[in-house]
C-alpha cells in the first residue's frame, strides 16, 4: 500500500522544538520530492518546505526559514522536518505529501496549486505551540 505516516507532532512551549518524521511505505523516496505542508486554525493550508530528489535542494517559505530544517533519509524511507524556536503561530496540523516529480516546485503562486502538485498525503500530525 502506497502510504506517508507523519510522527512527532505535540505539544511544546514557545522556543521550544519538534521533529517530525514523514514514513513512506510502498515505494521508495528515492524517486520523489516530498513537501511538508501545515493548516492552521481559521488558515488555508500553505507548503511550508520541500526536498527535492534530484538534486537535494532544500526549500522554505520565509517564516520558518532559519527555524525548520528539511531533511531525507533514503535508507530509511523517510522524510523529518526539524523544527526548531517554535512560535504561537507555527500551531497547526502538519502534513506530508508525495509531489508528483523528482523536483521541487517552488516558485509562485505555482507552488500553492499542491492539488495538482501531490498525489499521496498523509494523515497529519498536530502541533501545539503553546505556554
Amino acid at each position: 500500500q502506497v502510504q506517508l505516516v507523519e510522527n512527532g507532532g505535540g505539544l511544546v512551549q514557545p522556543g521550544g522544538r519538534l521533529r517530525l518524521s514523514c514514513a513512506a511505505s510502498g515505494f521508495s523516496l528515492d524517486y520523489y520530492a516530498i513537501g511538508w505542508f501545515r493548516l492552521g486554525p481559521g488558515k488555508e493550508r500553505e507548503p511550508i518546505s520541500c526536498i527535492s530528489s534530484s538534486d537535494g535542494n532544500k526549500y522554505y517559505i520565509d517564516s520558518v526559514k532559519g527555524r525548520f530544517r528539511i531533511s531525507r533519509d533514503n535508507s530509511k524511507n523517510t522524510v523529518y522536518l526539524q523544527m526548531n524556536n517554535l512560535k504561537a503561530e507555527d500551531t497547526a496540523v502538519y502534513y506530508c505529501a508525495r509531489s508528483i516529480a523528482s523536483t521541487c516546485v517552488w516558485s509562485l503562486p505555482y507552488r500553492n496549486y499542491s492539488d495538482n502538485l501531490y498525489d499521496i498525503w498523509g494523515q497529519g500530525t498536530q502541533v501545539n505551540v503553546s505556554s
